[in-house]
């Protein structure tokens, strides 16, 4: 289907996807690097601890080497003697493995955000499909873990091929040592493997997840019909935006009603609607809208007009004209200039004696 066509992927994935797709726990993840934080945390541990560890080794060396003779070689020493060597071997090795315990789980924080994604725990059908299961496993990306692990193999075997041929060139495999070149040969086999381990698994962590994190965001890519989709279900709630347009409508009321006592007349219908103008020689280059409504809002108007004995014109064509084509706040259009015009004309002639307090209210307002 062409919804599953990848060549139609041709957009960056969102922010609401890839938040999605990290809760599903689809995101870049590699097991190497959790292998090779080990390693590393490992290798730290043992340079650190590395001389108290060689003195305990020297000396449990030379108090077993140098007392042979008194030991007694039947079944309850020999037990005795490999639980005791068990014991010790734990002690030495349970910081490091404590510190690579730890150092995985901070791998795996790092990839992951250090975000819980409970959704991975979930119970998924399409999981135990045959079609699912055949198509990955004739999939390139088994192929590419399959060369991945090949990589590894092959870096391991190398490894230590190169630390066989190296280590059974020490003298202790073929003549007689000191009792402390034990701990110094244990130490460095321990360095010189360590080393070289955690050099190719660093590589091989690098290589796996940047393959890894490639083939997510190609699997996480979405098309222009998606993006599109997404961006119109983000869009706010109908029911929200309902009431930021009922409060901005509210606001606006209260404005107008504020700007009603300055207008130089009210034109009315008489009942439906209700438009206050105003306009300053001088200031104005034509009338302005300063409030306009309809049945109970343009009752409003009146009302506070007649309180504040604002001029009321009646004209039907006019007041429905206005309310249709003007607009708050702005001059009125050009169609309009002349039938306002003689309504301006009229109030000015019979009502003297408003414009001159309107002057000084206008004037108290400003300051």
């Amino acid at each position: 289907m062409a919804e599953h066509d990848q060549s139609s992927k041709t957009e960056e994935p969102t922010a609401k996807r890839l938040a999605d797709a990290f809760a599903e726990g689809q995101f870049a993840q590699s097991p190497d690097v959790g292998i090779a934080f080990g390693l590393a945390a490992a290798f730290c541990i043992i340079v650190f601890a590395m001389p108290g560890v060689a003195a305990r080794v020297v000396g449990v060396s030379q108090s077993v080497f140098g007392h042979l003779e008194e030991y007694d070689v039947t079944p309850v020493a020999f037990s005795r003697g490999v639980m005791e060597g068990v014991a010790l071997l734990g002690e030495l090795l349970a910081p490091i493995a404590g510190g690579a315990l730890f150092a995985g789980v901070l791998a795996s924080g790092l990839q992951s955000g250090f975000r819980v994604t409970p959704k991975v725990l979930g119970f998924k059908w399409n999981r135990l499909s045959p079609a699912s299961g055949i198509k990955r496993i004739i999939s390139a990306r088994v192929l590419v873990t399959f060369g991945i692990d090949f990589l590894k193999l092959s870096a391991l075997t190398g490894i230590l091929y190169a630390a066989v041929r190296k280590l059974m060139r020490d003298p202790i495999f073929y003549t007689p040592v000191d009792i402390t070149h034990v701990g110094e040969f244990l130490a460095d086999s321990t360095v010189y493997v360590l080393t070289r381990l955690l050099v190719a698994c660093t590589a091989v962590a690098i290589i796996s997840y940047a393959y890894q994190w490639r083939k997510t965001r190609k699997e996480l890519m979405m098309t222009r019909e998606e993006v599109k989709q997404e961006r119109k279900n983000a869009e706010v709630d109908p029911q929200i935006k309902n009431a930021q347009r009922a409060l901005a409508r509210r606001l606006l009321q209260k404005q107008m009603l504020e700007a009603v006592p300055t207008a130089d007349v009210v034109v009315t219908n008489p009942t439906h609607f209700a438009v206050a103008l105003k306009y300053e020689r001088g200031r104005d280059r034509a009338p302005v809208v300063l409030a306009k409504g309809r049945d109970v809002f343009a009752r409003r108007i009146k009302a506070l007009a007649a309180q504040h004995e604002v001029p009321m014109v009646e004209n039907k064509p006019v007041a429905r004209a206005l309310y249709k084509y003007g607009q708050v706040g702005k001059e009125i259009p050009v169609q309009l200039y002349q039938a306002v015009a003689e309504i301006l004309g009229f109030v000015y002639r019979t009502h003297k004696y408003y414009f001159h307090r309107l002057k000084a209210r206008r004037m108290g307002i400003n300051v």
